[in-house]
């Protein structure tokens, strides 16, 4: 299985999305952040199935959309 490696910043940004949108409603915060984790497992396991962006930097979207 692949490691996955965030920079700091993109650790950051996550907390500051999940904080977000815990303010925006209970528990979606926490929601979001099961679908970041879920993602990661995903990626780890055929990162080879997701879109290139640009070089060795693919997306992979989450599964489900978080309302705003």
């Amino acid at each position: 299985m692949m490691k996955i490696i965030f920079s700091k910043f993109a650790r950051q940004e996550i907390e500051d999305a999940a904080s977000y949108y815990e303010l925006e409603f209970s528990g979606l915060g926490k929601r979001f952040k099961d679908e970041v984790k879920n993602a990661v497992k995903r990626i780890a396991e055929c990162p080879m199935a997701w879109a290139t962006e640009r070089g060795d930097v693919r997306k992979c979207l989450l599964a489900s959309q978080i309302p705003v």
